[in-house]
């Protein structure tokens, strides 16, 4: 199944797409922002969330918060009730589809600002986060605008330091300006974003098949339209990460599974960074079967992968080491292997599912796609 947009490509700069006169619901003259969270079951986060969404040095008066909840059974419901009460600005939608991307939908079709920022329910942000979104909006022309996310642990237990130091270095997470400290300047994706209303129009909603992923792809999608995406440092976001060693490989695992789907239904999303854990861990098995051969060519071969690989965790775990932690040092090259051993068998077990057609994203309804007409599908 394809995503096609229903309208032309965007032009590069400036965005004369900010100027298309919208066919959703009308936005009101006096709000200038919507800020749409998708949540469920965030009863630990929620809270610290919202506080720093309404200390924001943004006026109240321009902006409306709608939380997306996906029928939480946990708390958040309550916590959000409580928030309503207090706060005339926010608004709490019903998701019966749970997922993220629905959420997304739902809360952008009931939104009135006009401007839309899609934020987290794990995270918090400065003060300063809205204005400087939509300050770089303005400033740079950019069609999507992010920044910096900082990872923390909710709890310190001794591997929150090992967590950080794994998904906080290129040689861990590739060149994710995002994620590793990158400069001011045009990128491929930034967390979340900030969009003018109108974009959706121009180039679709949120993919719904994809319960992961669906940011990523999104960006992707507006790049292959002729759009572009500023990435501002200055912009930060402190995002509660996995807080063991077995979540973020858990994790790791998924991620790898969705990153293939992704491919499958939005081929323009992929990206060699998510493609390498894959291929690394297609070679090692590769040259483990050599072995049933060729010992000797196949020990070769594994040294000419593993020496150069062993090579590279040892920099990156002595660069890590020095931030987090001298301590870390002997555990991360053999953490930062097993962090991309399951990211690769992760894709592997995506290609299996996709060869099988046991993955999900063969398996959802066409329906739930193409009932806003901003989206044609098309099998």
């Amino acid at each position: 199944m394809v995503i096609r947009t229903q309208q032309p490509s965007l032009p590069i700069v400036p965005s004369p797409i900010f100027t298309k006169v919208s066919t959703m619901t009308s936005a009101s003259s006096s709000l200038l922002l919507s800020v749409i969270i998708p949540t469920r079951d965030e009863r630990f986060f929620i809270d610290g969330c919202l506080q720093s969404i309404f200390s924001a040095d943004f006026p109240s008066n321009r902006m409306e918060v709608l939380v997306v909840d996906g029928m939480s059974t946990d708390g958040t419901r309550e916590s959000l009730e409580g928030w309503r009460a207090r706060q005339s600005n926010l608004r709490i939608l019903d998701n019966p589809y749970h997922v993220v991307p629905a959420a997304m939908n739902i809360g952008i079709r009931a939104a009135r600002g006009k401007w839309i920022i899609r934020l987290d329910a794990h995270s918090e942000y400065p003060a300063n986060y809205l204005r400087l979104c939509l300050e770089t909006a303005e400033r740079t022309g950019a069609d999507n605008v992010g920044g910096i996310v900082t990872t923390l642990s909710r709890q310190e237990n001794g591997q929150e330091a090992l967590v950080q130091a794994l998904t906080t270095h290129r040689f861990g997470v590739g060149n994710a300006g995002f994620r590793t400290g990158g400069r001011e300047g045009w990128t491929d994706t930034v967390p979340y974003g900030c969009f003018r209303r109108e974009l959706f129009e121009q180039i679709g909603l949120y993919d719904e098949r994809l319960v992961r992923n669906q940011d990523y792809e999104l960006n992707r999608r507006l790049l292959k339209n002729g759009g572009r995406i500023w990435l501002n440092p200055a912009i930060q976001i402190t995002y509660y990460n996995q807080n063991s060693l077995s979540g973020l490989l858990k994790q790791a695992f998924v991620t790898g599974q969705w990153n293939v789907w992704m491919w499958f239904v939005a081929p323009h999303a992929f990206a060699y960074r998510h493609a390498v854990p894959l291929a690394f861990v297609a070679a090692l098995l590769g040259v483990i079967f050599c072995f049933l051969f060729s010992s000797g060519f196949a020990r070769y071969v594994l040294a000419s992968m593993l020496i150069p690989y062993g090579l590279m965790a040892l920099a990156a775990s002595l660069q890590q080491a020095l931030r987090h932690g001298i301590w870390t040092l002997p555990l991360l090259p053999f953490l930062f292997l097993a962090y991309h051993a399951t990211y690769g068998l992760g894709g592997l077990c995506g290609i299996w599912k996709l060869a099988t057609k046991q993955s999900p994203v063969q398996h959802t309804s066409s329906i739930r796609l193409a009932r806003d007409p901003i989206l044609r599908v098309s099998e």
